[in-house]
């Protein structure tokens, strides 16, 4: 252990340090600014830029409020640098300097879990930053008492905070580190657990007549309303997010967050959603199953079910819109034209959760051609119903999720990054505030890939045999799933290897 004297050198040290790494943020700026011209556009797409500020405006301040857009050019050097001063600061170890989010229980402890255990949130608080980003977790739902025991059975978490560990090591969108989280790593974070299985829509308590509560709509108000007194009452942007189940959950409360914080005295926190995989279809599904268990039911019927037994609450302008059938507002594109706040929506066009639950298995047999054509459609269909949305990233690969992944930085839409996807719609949000309407030039976020099969992306992330666990590349999977090339390459008009050329490069 270090003396009183050694921890006040040590402490010296890394003032020193941090000094000397602010100061290489600004020199190398405005250095930067002086070089600008040959972008690299690759990296230029990998690594946005940090959060834009009115130039002259000093009402308020925000730690590490830089902006990286002028280094982009020689990104990969200026970050080498940072790094190695980084790793400088070894000594400062000792005060045992912690990224991990660390968890809280609701001051209202009468908004739970499914089983009546209190509700929570980790939070990682980012000293003199005014943004924050909550996200909303995953994990699917129940919709009867069944699957519902079932559930808590076999994934109690998901429904009980009895064993939620103490800390959380946030990753991909809720890394606090730079090289991983470009954009909001310096950001508030605040990670809310599922543990309510009704898409984040739920006002029922549990009672003598109820078995577990429903509780996941208020879950999200209760976490608001106890983070304004730990900071958010000071917020410029929040940021509600989510994936899967969450990012449904995303689109069914972010007005709700807005509207919440208008009434507690807030209108001026700018509120944003992100809603990662939660855009799925209410299509008709490839085998009919019985309605048994969130798998085998079809989509529209598990969330007839659900609205009722949850007591589900929707988004105000959605149900007038959709009076007498409100479940039509867990579905994407139907809720979405109603939402007035600005979401930006992240979808794989072939969605391991919506080929689930549409009785689509992959990794068994090899498909069938009707399968096949079910698959192709699949993607055509979400394509079409995200055409009229102007912030979007839709990778054509079989995934499910993306944002918390540690490579959600390597998938490329038409050679530009999720992260700077981001980057630009909140750039665009920025300018539109100041009644700029005409959207950053180079800076696209509208982004939709064409190519029609799973995997013809060729930054998707990996596929691993589930049997051997060895890594597919795409013409195995393909093949795999019982991809004809020379049935196909007839059908497209083309020579076979010119096919397999093309799936290999990804066109």
């Amino acid at each position: 252990m270090y003396s009183k004297r050694q921890q006040e050198r040590l402490t010296v040290i890394c003032l020193v340090h941090s000094a000397l790494v602010l100061g290489l943020l600004q020199s190398g700026a405005m250095g930067a600014r002086r070089l600008r011209g040959g972008r690299s556009e690759r990296r230029a797409s990998l690594l946005p830029s940090a959060p834009h500020r009115q130039r002259g405006d000093t009402t308020t301040t925000e730690s590490f409020a830089l902006d990286f857009t002028a280094v982009e050019d020689n990104m990969d050097s200026f970050m080498t640098q940072v790094k190695n001063l980084a790793q400088s600061l070894y000594p400062c170890s000792a005060q045992k300097l912690d990224n991990d989010m660390k968890l809280h229980f609701l001051e209202n402890t009468s908004v739970t879990c499914n089983d009546g255990t209190p509700a929570g949130y980790y939070l990682k608080e980012s000293r003199g930053s005014r943004r924050w980003l909550i996200f909303l977790e995953g994990g699917w739902y129940c919709f009867n008492k069944e699957n519902c025991d079932s559930r808590y059975e076999t994934m109690r978490r998901l429904m009980s905070s009895s064993k939620w560990p103490q800390t959380k090591t946030g990753t991909g969108i809720l890394s606090p580190l730079p090289e991983d989280n470009p954009h909001w790593w310096n950001a508030n974070m605040v990670f809310i657990p599922y543990c309510s299985s009704d898409v984040w829509s739920g006002a029922t308590p549990k009672t003598d007549q109820n078995d577990y509560a429903f509780m996941g709509s208020l879950i999200i108000k209760e976490v608001v309303k106890d983070l304004l007194s730990k900071g958010l009452d000071n917020g410029k942007i929040l940021l509600l997010a989510g994936s899967s189940a969450g990012g449904t959950g995303v689109l069914l409360n972010v007005d709700a967050v807005a509207e919440l914080l208008e009434e507690q005295g807030h209108p001026n926190i700018q509120v944003r959603g992100l809603s990662d995989s939660g855009w799925f279809l209410d299509n008709k599904q490839y085998l009919c199953t019985d309605c048994v268990d969130t798998i085998s039911c079809a989509p529209t019927e598990a969330i007839k079910r659900g609205i009722k037994y949850w007591g589900g609450v929707v988004p105000e302008r959605c149900r007038l819109a959709h009076e007498g059938s409100e479940w039509n507002c867990f579905f994407g594109y139907r809720v979405y034209p109603t939402i007035r706040r600005p979401v930006f929506v992240v979808q794989w066009l072939f969605d391991e959760a919506q080929l689930t639950v549409d009785n689509i298995h992959l990794m068994g047999q090899p498909v069938q051609e009707g399968q096949w054509r079910y698959i192709q459609n699949l993607g055509i269909e979400l394509r079409n119903t995200l055409k009229d949305v102007p912030a979007m990233f839709a990778p054509a690969c079989l995934s499910h999720e993306v944002i918390t992944r540690n490579y959600w930085i390597d998938i490329q839409v038409k050679g530009t990054s999720l992260p700077r996807a981001l980057h630009c719609w909140e750039r665009s949000l920025h300018d539109n505030s100041k009644n700029n309407k005409a959207p950053p030039k180079g800076c696209p976020m509208h982004l939709i890939d064409n190519c029609p099969w799973p995997h013809c992306n060729p930054t998707c992330p990996t596929i691993r045999d589930q049997i051997t666990g060895q890594e597919m590349n795409v013409i195995q999977f393909l093949m795999h799933m019982g991809f004809d090339v020379q049935k196909m390459a007839q059908q497209q008009g083309m020579d076979p290897s010119k096919l397999l050329g093309m799936l290999s490069s990804g066109s």
